[in-house]
């Protein structure tokens, strides 16, 4: 198996008003074959990717990969650019993805982080390949605005709370497949993180 690097730091953006904590991985040697952003849900921070392994597995396949704390977890000095449930400028990410110099890149938006996701995906979708799982705001947004972006919709068929209305609407992209995990709920990654690595 190949060796990883393992890193953490924190970056400032002119948005906000305290640094946003970051988490990275990446193969020890060689360039990263691809860019993977990875947010996380109200409850969660980038300590739930290191733990399940996420953070590892991804590096081993040759990813540069980085999981951020938005303005929670230890980011929670950081004034978010938006309130809970609200769409969060798309410059946000924008900004995040080119000061960790993430471009293109493969965004995995769990929960709340669609709140930020969403917005960068549709505004710069040349930039973003897509990866949610059961996100929010997904209803702020109509067919038409839903674009050709490679997504690959992950729920759990346990999720009462987003699983089925977010797969419902992210079938509007148009260049799409999905996975249901069978047995898992709302952070069904956390539920089953073997599914959900080889699912990635």
């Amino acid at each position: 198996m190949a060796a990883v690097k393992m890193t953490e730091g924190s970056l400032l953006l002119e948005s906000c008003s305290a640094p946003l904590f970051y988490r990275k991985s990446q193969p020890s040697s060689g360039d990263a074959r691809m860019f993977v952003l990875l947010l996380h849900g109200i409850r969660f921070s980038s300590e739930n990717w290191l733990s399940i392994g996420t953070l590892e597995t991804l590096a081993k396949a040759g990813c540069c990969a980085v999981a951020i704390d938005l303005p929670l977890g230890r980011s929670k000095s950081a004034k978010a650019p938006a309130a809970v449930g609200e769409l969060a400028p798309a410059g946000f990410l924008k900004e995040v993805c080119e000061k960790l110099n993430l471009v293109p890149v493969v965004v995995i938006s769990p929960s709340l982080s669609g709140m930020y996701s969403l917005p960068f995906l549709l505004e710069y979708q040349a930039l973003v390949a897509y990866i949610p799982i059961a996100p929010i705001c997904t209803e702020k947004f109509t067919a038409e605005q839903y674009q050709s972006v490679p997504t690959l919709i992950v729920y759990g068929d346990q999720d009462a709370q987003l699983g089925e209305v977010s797969r419902r609407n992210l079938m509007n992209l148009a260049d799409h497949n999905v996975v249901v995990m069978k047995g898992a709920g709302h952070p069904c990654y956390l539920d089953d993180p073997d599914t959900w690595h080889k699912a990635l």
